[in-house]
Parts: structure tokens; sequence; C-alpha cells
């Protein structure tokens, strides 16, 4: 089979009247009600490190399994606590796309804003590697079943750093009448097609997504991911893609998007509210059981870090080692936590939260 002709990306905006149809509009505004409800909730929570922690490593998750690098939870945290300097490729993988997703929030906080460098900077990050901007033509994509070319991104370089230059701009335009919502599913598009790396584009692209969505003022902490609704509707969202790279077809592509902002904040609302509800039990059962170890830090401690070890009860806590060993046995004494030796070291597991964390809601 011969490989098809190079498709020429547009550059941004497309035109209004593709991506502002009725149907749009009216789902843009349920999205955005969705996705208002979950910032003002996620406020509600007293430690907002908690639900970062929590929810960015789901993502970190979720975005790898897109991309077919399979790990598990309890794999994740206790690579996350334990000393150990070796870890197998799948979970370093994942473990760098939650550093990653940090150092972007950092740079949007900071700024204000993103740069081309930016990027680069974070999908360097991602990958370990400084390969940068494709250089070297030759990538495609692929059907993963039949070896069959789908798509052939921009092959020249200085097309592909023209492209990102367009690209930027319409991302850093926070000023527009057009929903953000209805243009993050404009950008999300404009990005994958660009396809500029030779790894990562995946990845890099859904950290972009939460990037803009703080940017736009739409969430203050990065606690929305769109890679449980993709990996559940992964045939669709690469048909949807497809349509616009082949027919220009906005409209499903822009309304999959949007109902994937709707349901994942619907779910991650749910989420919130379990995590709230645990930590009020947790509190409750510690101050009847062990009042006098009870402190809302170190409540709090075991749900910042649902892996932890003496260490981080000393940093968080202030306190002697000593101390930090008691304070921790004795959580496990009444069932809060369990125990487990990872190498020399002794963690202590939060296991009601890491089960709450591994379903769906």
């Amino acid at each position: 089979m011969g490989q098809e002709t190079p498709y020429k990306l547009s550059k941004l905006p497309p035109k209004r009247e593709n991506v502002e149809t009725i149907q749009i509009l009216r789902s843009a505004n349920k999205a955005s009600l969705a996705i208002a409800e979950l910032k003002g909730i996620a406020q509600t929570i007293p430690n907002q490190k908690m639900l970062v922690n929590a929810v960015v490593l789901k993502e970190a998750k979720d975005s790898s399994e897109i991309e077919n690098i399979i790990t598990s939870t309890d794999e994740l945290y206790e690579a996350l606590t334990s000393s150990k300097t070796q870890i197998n490729s799948e979970i370093k993988e994942v473990v760098n796309y939650r550093r990653s997703i940090f150092m972007g929030y950092d740079i949007i906080k900071e700024q204000g804003f993103l740069r081309v460098n930016d990027i680069i900077k974070i999908q360097q990050d991602l990958i370990e590697n400084n390969a940068g901007i494709r250089s070297t033509p030759g990538t495609v994509l692929k059907n993963d079943q039949t070896g069959e070319v789908v798509y052939t991104p921009p092959q020249d370089k200085s097309e592909i750093e023209d492209l990102l230059t367009n690209f930027i701009i319409h991302f850093n335009e926070t000023e527009s009448d057009l929903s953000p919502l209805i243009n993050l599913a404009i950008l999300h598009y404009q990005f994958e097609s660009i396809h500029p790396f030779y790894d990562g584009n995946g990845r890099t692209g859904r950290i972009l997504n939460i990037l803009y969505l703080i940017l736009n003022d739409l969430l203050e902490i990065p606690i929305l991911y769109l890679s449980s609704f993709i990996i559940k509707n992964k045939g669709e969202y690469y048909k949807r893609l497809n349509a616009v790279n082949k027919k220009e077809e906005w409209e499903s592509w822009i309304l999959y998007i949007l109902k994937a902002v709707k349901e994942t904040s619907k779910q991650t609302i749910r989420q919130i509210q379990s995590i709230r509800e645990l930590l009020k039990l947790t509190i409750n059962k510690v101050r009847n059981n062990a009042p006098k170890i009870y402190s809302k830090e170190l409540v709090e401690n075991i749900f910042e870090q649902p892996y932890t070890k003496i260490e981080y009860v000393t940093k968080k806590l202030g306190v002697e080692r000593k101390a930090a060993s008691r304070y921790l046995r004795k959580l496990k004494e009444i069932g809060i936590l369990e125990s487990k030796k990872v190498g020399k070291e002794m963690i202590y597991i939060n296991k009601e939260l890491i089960e709450l964390l591994k379903k769906d809601h």
C-alpha cells in the first residue's frame, strides 16, 4: 500500500460557522456548568494538595494507558514512596508524566502564558530526551490493527515550527468571545495534528489541555483530565479526529470533547465528594480511638500521601522520628493504615483511600 499524500494542515482559527453550530453551543453551555460546579466543589476541600496528588496520579496512569503503558495504582504509589532507585520503565514513564504536569502547572502559574519552548521543555521532561521538534521526514500515524497509514502529519521542520507558533498564539488568547471549551477542542485537535515530536505527542497534548483550562480560570488546580473518557471511547476519539483532518467535520469532534469535559467533571465531583466523606470518617475514627495522637495535619498527611512513611510524617508535623513511628503504628493498630515492607523501609498504606481512587465513580 503506497503512502498517502501528506495532508496540508490549516492554521488556526477554523471558520467560525463550522465550530459554533447550535448543537455545539448547547453542549458547551452544559459542559461549562459542569466544570464550574467542579471548580466550586474543589474549593471546599481544606487541603487542595490531597486532591491534586490523588487526581494527578490517576491521570498519569490513565493517560499512559492510552499509549499502552499499563501500570497499577499500587505499583505507582510504591515507586513514588520507596527509596529504591530502580523502577521499571513503564512505571517510570507514568511517574515522569505526573512530574511533567506539575512542571507545566508551575510555568502557567508563574508566567500566565505558555511559549513554544515551554511545550518543548514539558515534552523533554516527559520523554527524558532532547530530540526536540521533528526534523527528519517519515513520521506517519498507522492503524494499530491493520498497519494502514491513517494520517501523515506535516513533515517539514519549518512548517511544524510555523504551525506551533500559530498554535501558541491561540492557546494564550484568553480574551476571545469563543467559548474556551470549544477552543479547547480546536486546540487539542490542532496540536495532535501538528504532531510536533517523535514521541510523547498524545501525553504532551493532554497536559496542554489542563494547562489551558487553568490559564482560562475554568479551574484553579490541575484536577480535570479527559484520559479516562478517551480510554472508554478510544475508537471514537480517533475516528472524530480523523474526520476533521479528512473532511473538516468539526461538529462531531467538538461535541465529543465537550461531552468528555461534562462527564469527566461530574465523575471528578463524585470522587471529591467520596474523598471528603472518607476524610470526615477518618478524622472521627482517630479522634475517638486515638485522641492522644490526633491532629488535623496527621490525618491530612495520610490523604496527601496514601502511601506514607516516617520521614513524610516528621517533615509534615515537625516531630521526631520516634514520635512519627508511634503515630503510624497507632493508626495501623486502629485499622486506618496497613503496613508493607519495601526493601528496608516500612510503608504505611491508607487502603480505603487507595481503593476509592481506583474506582471510576
